[in-house]
C-alpha cells in the first residue's frame, strides 16, 4: 500500500472510531435506561437488563456501523478539501479515482463486517434477546423479583408480592399473585410457589398450601378454592410474526417462499453492498465549495443517507405486502446508488 492510500485511510478511520463509539454510547444509554426501569419495577433482573442491552446494541450495529462509516468518510475527505490538501494532492497527480480507490480499500472490509453482522449476528442477537425477555415475562424468574415489593409486569397485568425469596431453591415463600383478564380478577395466596417449567412457551407454576379467589367483574359468579397443591398453566408468551422473522436464521429464511421472509432475507443480504456504496458516494459528496465551512454540505449528505434508509424500509414493507416483486426487490436501491455514484464522479471530474 502506497503512502497516499495509507494517508487517506488514516483520515477516514480516525473519525470512524469516535463516531461509532458515540453512536453506540447514545443508543446503549437510551436502551439501558429503558430496561433498567423494568428492573426497578421487578419486571426484569438487573443482569438480564444488561444482557438484553448488549444484544440490542449488537442488533443496532448493522445500522450504526454504516452510519458511522458514512459520516467518517464525509468528515475525513471533507477535511482534506477544507484544508486544501485535496488540491495539493491533485497538483501532485493524484486523481479523484485514486482517492475513491483508497476509500474503497477500507470500505470493503467494513462492508463485509456489516454483512456478517446482518446475516449472522443480528438474528442470533434477536433470538437471544427474545429468550431473555420472554423468560422475564413469565414473572417468576426469582433472580429479578424483589421480596416485600409489588413486582408488576405491565405486559400481562400480573403482580407478585413475595414475603421471602429463596434464589437457591427457585422458590417464593408467602406469596400473593394478582392477575386480571377481561372478565375476571384472580387473587392467589400461597405458602410457597415454584416455577416447575420456566419455558416461555408453556410455563408451569406449582403452589402449595393456599387459597385462590376468582372474582367476576360483572356478576355474582365468584369462586374460592382452598388447596394443598395447585398447578397453574400460565399464559404462554406470544411471539409476533415480525419478531420470528428477525430471529430466524438466514438459512431458514432462504428456505421459505413467503414474501415477508424473502423481504427480510433481501434486507439482510443488501446491508453489505449498501454500506460499501454509501461510503463511495460520500467521497464526491464530501467536496465542499470554496470559501465555505467544513459542514456546508451536511444537508445533502444527510439527505442522501436518510433517502437510502427510508427507501429500504419502504421497499421492504412493499415486498412483504406483495406490492413490489421480488425482482429487483431490495436490489433496486444499490443499483440506483451505483448510477448516482457514476453520475457524481463524471460531474465532478472523476472520469
Amino acid at each position: 500500500m502506497h503512502l497516499i492510500e495509507r494517508y487517506i485511510i488514516t483520515e477516514v478511520a480516525r473519525p470512524l472510531v469516535v463516531v461509532l463509539a458515540a453512536l453506540v454510547a447514545i443508543f446503549a444509554s437510551y436502551t439501558v435506561g429503558r430496561y433498567l426501569n423494568d428492573a426497578a419495577s421487578g419486571a426484569m433482573g438487573m443482569l438480564t437488563a444488561l444482557h438484553v442491552t448488549g444484544y440490542r446494541v449488537l442488533i443496532a450495529l448493522d445500522v450504526l456501523a454504516p452510519v458511522a462509516f458514512y459520516l467518517s468518510v464525509v468528515l475525513g475527505i471533507g477535511r482534506l478539501h477544507h484544508d486544501q490538501e485535496m488540491n495539493a494532492l491533485s497538483a501532485a497527480g493524484v486523481s479523484p479515482m485514486r482517492i475513491l480507490a483508497s476509500v474503497a480499500l477500507l470500505a470493503f472490509p467494513v462492508a463485509v463486517a456489516v454483512a456478517l453482522l446482518s446475516v449472522y449476528v443480528r438474528p442470533w442477537a434477536y433470538a437471544s434477546a427474545y429468550a431473555l425477555e420472554a423468560q422475564a415475562k413469565t414473572d417468576l424468574d426469582v433472580s429479578h423479583l424483589q421480596a416485600g415489593r409489588f413486582n408488576i409486569n405491565p405486559d400481562n397485568d400480573r403482580m407478585i408480592l413475595p414475603e421471602q425469596i429463596d434464589t437457591a431453591g427457585n422458590r417464593l415463600d408467602n406469596v400473593l399473585i394478582y392477575t386480571r383478564s377481561d372478565h375476571r380478577t384472580h387473587l392467589t395466596i400461597a405458602q410457597t410457589a415454584h416455577l416447575a417449567d420456566p419455558d416461555p412457551a408453556h410455563p408451569v407454576l406449582e403452589l402449595q398450601n393456599g387459597v385462590s379467589y376468582s372474582l367476576e367483574k360483572r356478576g355474582p359468579a365468584d369462586r374460592t378454592l382452598e388447596f394443598g397443591d395447585l398447578t397453574l398453566i400460565l399464559t404462554p408468551i406470544t411471539v409476533t410474526a415480525d419478531y420470528k422473522r428477525k430471529a430466524a436464521s438466514t438459512a431458514q429464511l432462504a428456505q421459505s417462499q413467503a414474501l415477508p421472509e424473502r423481504a427480510e432475507l433481501q434486507w439482510r443480504l443488501s446491508r453489505g453492498p449498501t454500506t460499501l456504496l454509501l461510503a463511495l458516494l460520500a467521497v464526491p459528496l464530501s467536496r465542499t465549495p470554496p470559501r465555505r465551512g467544513r459542514f456546508a454540505n451536511m444537508l445533502p449528505v444527510t439527505g442522501v443517507f436518510v433517502a437510502v434508509y427510508y427507501a429500504g424500509g419502504v421497499t421492504k414493507n412493499l415486498i412483504e405486502s406483495g406490492q413490489l416483486p421480488l425482482t429487483p426487490g431490495m436490489w433496486w436501491i444499490p443499483l440506483l446508488m451505483m448510477v448516482a455514484l457514476v453520475v457524481l464522479l463524471r460531474h465532478r471530474g472523476g472520469h
